[in-house]
């Protein structure tokens, strides 16, 4: 089995769209506009593909964008720098295989050198019990909890302390940003951006 987590590319939208309003009632459906809206935004978006297949793809965003989920937004009032997982999701042939542990290895490794703060929510309507654990494992704690919206669903908010990040600020980020290899490059955008932190790996509050 050949595995391979990659940025995601434009021809995948169309799978990835699939994929996520397949997900069942733990994923939020999503529309082409909406995921558009990811594909330019996102600072991370990565699928997984086996043996050429797509089994899989996580989604993250940084602090400061105009995102309109009211879990980014909560953690937006709260800390002033973060990477959120706005979702993530396995195909249902590849579910019980750690494709899950990998994506959160993958992203953990991305966000350690350009944020303190890993942050996720899980709905605790209906509760589901092998995600939250699975949370929980991976180093996750609960730091509030809200509705989402009057007739929402109730969702546990978490946050991933990552002790990597001051090293890296301390050693890099303070003197110029993260080294030009390309394990630590920033995806490609559709869209240009002028954000400096997506050159030099850096925002200063």
């Amino acid at each position: 089995m050949a595995l391979a987590i990659r940025d995601v590319s434009e021809h995948d939208l169309d799978a990835v769209l699939a994929l996520n309003n397949a997900g069942g009632q733990s994923i939020i459906a999503l529309d082409a506009v909406q995921l558009r809206y990811f594909f330019e935004r996102a600072d991370y978006f990565r699928v997984a593909e086996i043996d050429g297949h797509l089994a899989g793809f996580l989604i993250g965003l940084r602090e400061g964008g105009d995102y309109q989920s009211p879990n980014y937004r909560w953690f937006g009032e709260r800390y002033p720098s973060f990477l959120y997982i706005d979702r993530i999701v396995v195909a249902n042939a590849y579910r019980r295989h750690g494709l899950g542990r990998i994506f959160y290895c993958d992203v953990t490794s991305y966000a350690e050198v350009r944020v303190p703060q890993l942050t996720c929510e899980v709905f605790l309507e209906p509760r589901d019990d092998v995600i939250v654990l699975f949370h929980g494992t991976y180093g996750f704690q609960e730091v509030g909890q809200q509705r989402m919206g009057p007739k929402g669903r109730q969702v546990s908010l978490l946050a991933k302390e990552l002790p990597s990040y001051a090293y890296v600020r301390e050693t890099w980020l303070a003197h110029g940003g993260l080294p030009d290899v390309p394990w630590l490059a920033e995806r490609l955008h559709s869209t240009p951006t002028s954000d400096p932190r997506r050159v030099a790996g850096e925002r200063h509050a």
